[in-house]
């Protein structure tokens, strides 16, 4: 067997999820909920993580002292509407960062980045969490990628 159908066997049937810290798991269930209107779909056997279904991508959230220490984006959504669902989650007590350096500017908490439109918040973990508004060229794109992989 060659070495490449090796790997391709190898990750055939793996699956990929995103994972966030938490430093305070009920705190985080809470906002999870509340925030985003989610509630877990499964959590572990010892209680130190759950796991999230939000836009076709798994997220489990555990349990870590290490939690809000990345200064990056840590989780990034897409939306085919980014007032709108800036505007949903203001009323869910949500604050959008603004950024002032070089190659990233907000105003109101929105960066033009060429086509696309993005905002950056934190969660009650300190995590930062990315929402934005492709180009419609790239919302196409990430809808051809999404609808085949749940051909697959």
């Amino acid at each position: 067997m060659l070495r490449s159908e090796r790997w391709r066997l190898m990750f055939e049937k793996m699956m990929a999820t995103a994972v966030l810290p938490a430093a305070d798991l009920d705190r985080a269930k809470g906002w999870w909920h509340d925030v985003l209107g989610r509630d877990p779909i499964a959590d572990d056997a010892e209680g130190e993580a759950v796991f999230y279904e939000i836009g076709g991508t798994v997220v489990m959230v555990y349990r870590t002292q290490f939690a809000g220490t990345a200064q990056n984006t840590c989780f990034n959504l897409l939306t085919d509407d980014l007032d709108r669902d800036m505007t949903a989650l203001r009323t869910h007590g949500v604050m959008f960062h603004d950024y002032d350096m070089p190659g990233l500017q907000t105003v109101d908490g929105v960066a033009q980045l060429g086509e696309e439109r993005g905002a950056w918040f934190s969660d009650s973990e300190g995590n930062i969490i990315a929402i934005s508004q492709p180009s419609a060229a790239m919302w196409e794109t990430a809808t051809r990628m999404r609808k085949a992989m749940n051909a697959g």
